[in-house]
């Protein structure tokens, strides 16, 4: 009603193109597309959020491109590698993918379920059509990209020393049943000067859909103190 909002499937994901190269994947390559995406639609200057990976493509959006971000969202994600990840199950995770197929990776992802908290379950059981959206998303999802955006996670740099030199509004927000991400979004909130960290009760990791009410008046508040510089 009020905000003109532009959402797009990064590449390997929804409708967007699956190239079969690994070499087509990275995080500076969403970075690059994202950039993309604002100047096709003409924005010069936008308000970005970022959602887990997407929060870290987020991350490297403001810090290379500090002029075109007016503001700032970041939403369960971290400033660099996420805490308590074994990065021998994610190279195995990524090797599966590969070598066996989405299937068995899948089977793999679903017996660690890591981000499968109280929240993310009671939203499968009670909203009509949650698991379809949830088996759409993996269905159009590209198994190597999967493996080529994962190894990089796992191995990128920790970006945390560059926050204070972030200079838009900034909002950092997190469930609080989200563990691997409640320690770096604390830690990203604190190091990006006058950002606010909002922490949403009875949400894992994806407060969009576990507290929504909470969510979007987070959201046009903040969005609401954002003045747009001509």
């Amino acid at each position: 009603r009020d905000h003109a909002v532009v959402v797009f499937d990064h590449r390997g994901h929804g409708a967007s193109d699956k190239p079969d190269d690994l070499d087509a994947y990275s995080l500076d390559r969403l970075v690059a597309d994202t950039i993309a995406v604002a100047d096709a639609v003409g924005f010069d200057r936008f308000r970005l959020l970022g959602h887990s990976m997407g929060g870290m493509v987020a991350r490297r959006v403001v810090l290379q491109h500090p002029a075109r971000v007016e503001a700032l969202i970041l939403m369960d994600t971290s400033p660099g590698p996420i805490e308590g990840f074994d990065p021998e199950l994610l190279e195995f995770g990524v090797l599966t993918g590969l070598n066996e197929g989405k299937d068995a990776l899948k089977a793999l992802l679903d017996a660690t379920a890591t981000l499968n908290t109280p929240a993310y379950e009671r939203v499968l059981a009670e909203r009509p059509g949650y698991r379809e959206f949830q088996d759409r998303k993996w269905t159009d999802l590209s198994v190597v990209m999967w493996a080529a955006i994962a190894r990089e996670i796992g191995a990128q740099s920790d970006d945390l020393p560059q926050f204070g030199s972030i200079a838009c509004p900034a909002l950092v927000m997190v469930g609080e049943q989200d563990k691997p991400f409640l320690a770096p979004s604390r830690a990203m909130a604190r190091a990006i000067p006058g950002a606010r960290l909002v922490v949403f009760a009875d949400a894992g990791h994806s407060p969009q859909f576990e507290n929504p009410d909470a969510w979007i008046a987070t959201m046009r508040e903040f969005l609401a103190v954002c003045v747009t510089t001509p």
